[in-house]
């Protein structure tokens, strides 16, 4: 572990502590600005960086020295951090990186030298709440605003006359209690709460912070929750039956939200989702899921985001035991399981949150900060004093919690941003100056805290997945703690879906910049991975819409059915929903997530029950009947999305470094690029086909079409021919690329109809035997939605298609014959989609 010892004193005594990426840098190779049609300047391999990064220098250690718990180097080592050789500019800073350092290192060397080792201090759980220890029920509560404390309850008449706690020197008040008759004297699932008397006099009855279950009488409007003692007999515990998957490459996220899972006006189970849902995610070939609103919080309108009891499971689902199967199902099904936690705020509920516990004393005393610094303006939520020694137990054992008892993967950090600024980013519009980050404005206590917790996940899971949900896009948030890092593995690319929202609302379609796409999909730092995304659930929340519905609307109310010819506006949506998916997953990030129903075009919006709906579910639900239905178009879409995490699985794309645009064509609203062994050809033009269309691409060969938006299974036109080889020809003198086509040295020809997205694969002709296949659509969609042969296609459905040309055009040394429809083929509902394997190709 990179620290530096200090003259100057450690912290406060145990207990007792004090109150877009960089926006100017856009990938290597990208150069051309304004109308002007862009290409990619051919970069050398010697001048090509692997990604990540691994920086090799003198100050470069072992596990073994990264995790010394001594942590004591020399201040030079601070100097010369990893991130320094990663990103010169950050030498500037080299003050604030020392500064930031040396409190995360002081803080983790007091923490193990009071409690042992950080993971023995977030066994918290363990220790605090209700636990069972040597024939007797031990409960635990830091309340050191408390005057008196009991513990009241169903176990005792809720009268805590007999059952008074102790407290200690830090402020901890316990109880023990004997078993009765061998019996634990608190049965399993009744009802507890911690009753103290604060500084005023007054008694009041506060749920307890570590509580595992929370419950509330859905009859009584307004009803306040009450704690519950989770603690049930061997017979009735979940054992988990299935290990974690392995970490993939690159994260294909499935974001969903148990309770609104399903078609019914109601609240889903989280066993209902584990039947019904993780099929049909396992189905379209994900590789992880997200879960929301996991943590107890008792407005269910929040999103999950106002949470009230951070080691309960929200019992709107169900209980502990259910989501354990869920998870334990996920696992059998080879999905890894990340959940979204909140840690930047908490809610400001007093009577079942864990503001409760303050009752106006000093910010060393309470979870939160106190005045403007522990209240957030605009989530109307509490602030977390990230300094304090018990708040840090507390918020680690949380992590720790959900990853030991529920098998979680990793996590979804929530509202990040809001983390590392004391502006919390309100009102702030990021550009890229590295002043923004590291300033007076950094709040180094929760960064402090983020590299503890980072560290801490990894050391415990070192496949642990780790999520930073933040727009400032704060340089070195996602590399490793021991390079100065804050240790996050990815962060959510959360730039992308606000330019897809604000071209589908505010621009037609012929003043889309390819440009501007590109660049808004390509701009991050490449030393640090991100999540790509075109809609999550923020963007479908009331006041919006699915991507989807902003391209169709009330057409997809009476035009979705495939028993009659597909409108332009339908024809259109379609379209455009697989291009905007398909772009941002292979151009936008290392990995890609998607909102549960977005997959298939889910219409409208999300509204969750509430007095302005009159409590109404019907835009808080999943009409998966909509998707089920063979007649409805939804199919398609569905099919696309299969395909295209399909070709992501089998080609690793997205954990490729390889990443060329070689064409940002403005007036033929033409994007050519490279990712990983594909190449990628999206026509954006609403009307134009381009015969022969020369694409540039760095090795010679055969190439074939990998993946079609255009063929008749994805609700296409059929107008690509699949069988067919593109030859490539070499394009000016090797070795000197402004000679070469687009700084391509070779190139192939195809055909590009518009509103189409084409990924190529070059066919390997060698005598060795293939260490790769491509992506195989009949493999993994679903057999029900196949019916017939890819090489044909339906007539034309829309008055467009039928003006679009027919004939052939030349693709390199080949002919390409377009797809003229047979009588045979008009009516057909399906198409077969293979991809062939190179070995057959090679035949």
């Amino acid at each position: 572990m990179l620290c530096l010892t200090s003259s100057s004193p450690l912290l406060p005594p145990p207990r007792r502590s004090s109150a877009p990426a960089d926006r100017a840098a856009a990938r290597p190779g990208i150069v051309g600005g304004g109308n002007a049609r862009l290409s990619v300047v051919s970069v050398p391999c010697s001048a090509r960086r692997p990604w990540p990064v691994k920086v090799k220098n003198k100050f470069t250690t072992s596990v073994t020295a990264q995790e010394n718990n001594t942590m004591t180097t020399a201040k030079e080592d601070v100097d010369c951090l990893p991130i320094y050789k990663l990103d010169p500019k950050l030498e500037g800073f080299k003050d604030h990186f020392s500064y930031r350092m040396k409190r995360y290192c002081d803080q983790k060397r007091a923490i193990e030298q009071n409690e042992g080792s950080l993971e023995e201090f977030s066994k918290g759980y363990l220790k605090f709440g209700i636990n069972t220890s040597d024939g007797a029920t031990v409960y635990r509560e830091w309340a050191p605003a408390a005057q008196e404390a009991q513990l009241i309850g169903d176990f005792n008449g809720w009268n805590g006359a007999n059952h008074k706690m102790e407290k200690d020197k830090f402020g901890v008040w316990s109880i023990k209690i004997s078993h009765v008759n061998g019996k634990p004297a608190i049965p399993h699932n009744s009802r507890v709460k911690f009753r103290f008397k604060h500084g005023y006099g007054a008694w009041v009855d506060r749920i307890p912070a570590w509580i595992r279950y929370a419950t509330v009488d859905a009859s009584k409007f307004g009803a306040p929750y009450d704690g519950v003692h989770w603690d049930p007999p061997a017979s009735e515990r979940y054992v988990f039956k299935h290990p974690r998957p392995p970490k993939p490459d690159a994260p294909r996220v499935y974001e969903a939200h148990v309770g609104m899972s399903g078609e019914k006006p109601a609240v889903s189970t989280y066993r209902e989702f584990a039947d019904n849902v993780l099929p049909r995610i396992r189905a379209n070939n994900y590789n992880t899921v997200q879960l929301m609103a996991i943590m107890e919080h008792s407005y269910y309108a929040s999103f999950g985001y106002h949470v009230t009891n951070f080691f309960a499971v929200s019992s709107r689902s169900g209980t502990p035991e259910d989501l354990k199967y869920l998870v334990d199902k996920a696992h059998s099904l080879g999905l890894r399981v990340l959940m979204d936690v909140v840690h930047s705020h908490a809610s400001k509920n007093v009577t079942d949150g864990l503001n409760g516990y303050d009752v106006g004393q000093s910010t060393q005393e309470s979870y939160f900060h106190t005045g403007d610094r522990g209240y957030h303006k605009l989530w109307d939520s509490r602030l977390f004093n990230y300094a304090n020694w018990e708040v840090l137990r507390f918020l680690l054992s949380n992590v720790r919690y959900w990853m030991d008892e529920f098998m979680f993967d990793g996590f979804r950090f929530d509202g990040v941003t809001s983390m590392l600024y004391h502006h919390h980013g309100i009102n702030m519009g990021f550009s890229g100056n590295y002043k923004e980050y590291f300033s007076l404005d950094t709040d180094v206590d929760a960064v402090v805290y983020m590299m503890l917790a980072n560290h801490l996940m990894h050391k415990l899971l070192p496949g642990a997945t780790v999520v930073a949900e933040d727009v400032s896009g704060m340089p070195v948030l996602c590399r490793p703690v021991h390079e100065g890092g804050v240790g996050f593995d990815y962060r959510l690319a959360m730039a992308i879906p606000d330019r897809w929202i604000d071209y589908l609302k505010n621009k037609d379609d012929m003043e889309w910049s390819m440009g501007e796409i590109a660049h808004t999909l390509t701009n991050r730092r490449y030393t640090e991975k991100c999540i790509a995304y075109a809609e999550s659930h923020d963007q479908s929340i009331v006041g919006d819409k699915t991507i989807a519905f902003l391209l169709m609307d009330k057409e997809m109310y009476t035009g979705m059915s495939d028993l009659q010819p597909a409108s332009p506006t339908i024809d259109r949506g379609i379209a455009l929903q697989k291009m905007i998916h398909f772009i941002t997953m292979a151009l936008g990030g290392d990995g890609y997530l998607n909102f549960m129903g977005n997959e298939f075009g889910h219409p409208e919006w999300i509204d969750f029950p509430r007095e302005g709906n009159n409590w109404s579910y019907d835009k808080c639900r999943r009409q998966w009947s909509l998707v089920d239905t063979d007649h409805l178009r939804y199919k398609y879409m569905n099919a696309f999305d299969q395909a295209m995490n399909a070709l992501a699985e089998r080609f690793s794309f997205l954990s490729s470094s390889k990443q060329i645009v070689s064409e940002m064509n403005e007036e033929k609203k033409v994007i050519v690029f490279e990712r990983g062994d594909l190449v990628f050809v999206f026509n954006f033009h609403p009307k134009k086909t381009y015969e022969g269309y020369k694409v540039g691409c760095d090795l010679p060969g055969k190439y074939r079409v990998a993946l079609d938006s255009d063929a008749f299974i994805f609700g296409g036109h059929g107008r690509v021919a699949h069988d067919v080889d593109h030859f490539t020809a070499p394009e000016g003198v090797p070795g000197v690329p402004e000679t070469n086509f687009n700084n391509r040295p070779n190139s192939f020809k195809v055909l590009s109809p518009p509103r189409t997205c084409v990924a190529y694969y070059r066919v390997d002709e060698g005598a060795q035997v293939q260490q790769q296949k491509p992506a195989t659509a009949a493999e993994k969609i679903s057999p029900e939605s196949i019916g017939a042969d890819a090489t044909r296609t339906a007539a034309p459905t829309t008055k467009e298609a039928e003006e679009s040309t027919d004939g052939e055009a030349t693709s390199g040394g080949a002919r390409v014959s377009r797809n003229i429809p047979t009588d045979d083929d008009t009516g057909k509902k399906g198409a077969k989609f293979v991809f062939r394997s190179s070995d057959e190709d090679s035949k």
